[in-house]
């Protein structure tokens, strides 16, 4: 029995439906919040059963007869996001799981610039300690987060951001077929795996520039210094801790923490992965 966590969010839902493709429906079971959500996952015979990471009693249910767990990180950050995954993992072990997978990040690292990635270091931590052989999935930054801020410009044609550097930008769908890979190929790696990224990290002027190419419009990059960026956006409502987490990513990248560009991930899933210029454009031709 393969356990997959948060199945009805963007990450889990897509891993799920890959996985089916590659075991059985009797073989995959899921823990979500919302049962009802996964509805349709149940009609097609997958287990799918309640669980929520700060709740470890309901999580022994969720996990009961697992081989493997994958435990797909909470959107959140510091102290409660580590607790969080700290709780998933004990029950994935008390439940006697051969092995535990999680979904980290390229760049994970304890004094990485950005807090996500420094969370992804403290909960490899935590699996290193737990006594279970586990795989972390180093994954690449989605690229639908460089829709969305492309989104964000779309209408005045500016991207107005703060200074960045190289992104191995890499798309939900090609990470969800590596995660799938990698569970039914049980034991394939050991410990964190190779960054799983695109083929080509870009930054935004690149983006301004293939924004222009699919439109036909003009897109330009300007840079909004750090601190006026900060108070633009907590001046505009956006919480002022959400903000500086939010420049941690612009830090990072400069730092060229997110510029590895590497070919496991064309290897797990058998092609190419999705470029970053297919992503962009199905977000411009919905927009």
């Amino acid at each position: 029995m393969i356990i997959v966590t948060g199945a009805t969010g963007q990450l889990g839902r897509q891993v799920v439906e890959s996985l089916l493709t590659r075991v059985p429906a009797d073989q995959v079971g899921v823990s979500v919040r919302d049962p009802e959500k996964a509805r349709s996952l149940a009609d097609r015979g997958v287990r799918v059963r309640q669980g929520s990471f700060t709740d470890a009693a309901g999580l022994a249910h969720a996990f009961e007869g697992a081989s493997q767990v994958l435990i797909v990180s909470v959107d959140k950050m510091g102290d409660e996001c580590v607790a969080q995954h700290r709780t998933a993992i004990g029950a994935a072990a008390a439940a006697g799981a051969r092995r535990i997978l999680y979904t980290s990040q390229m760049g994970a690292g304890a004094s990485s610039h950005f807090q996500a990635c420094r969370d992804h270091a403290a909960t490899e931590e935590a699996l290193r300690a737990c006594g279970v052989p586990f795989t972390s999935l180093r994954n690449g930054f989605y690229a639908a987060s460089a829709a969305h801020f492309l989104g964000q410009a779309v209408e005045s044609g500016r991207i107005v951001l703060p200074a960045d550097g190289p992104v191995a930008w890499t798309a939900h769908a090609d990470l969800a077929d590596a995660a799938a890979a990698v569970l039914a190929d049980e034991g394939c790696f050991e410990g964190p795996t190779p960054p799983l990224t695109g083929t080509e990290a870009l930054t935004f002027d690149d983006i301004a520039g293939i924004a222009s190419e699919l439109t036909g419009r003009t897109f330009t990059r300007a840079i909004a210094p750090d601190g006026r960026f900060l108070e633009q956006a907590v001046g505009g409502g956006v919480p002022r801790e959400a903000v500086e987490q939010l420049l941690g990513i612009f830090t990072a990248a400069r730092a060229d923490e997110f510029a590895t560009v590497d070919p496991t991930l064309a290897k797990l899933i058998g092609r190419e992965p999705v470029a970053l210029r297919t992503v962009l454009r199905d977000q411009l031709s919905n927009g």
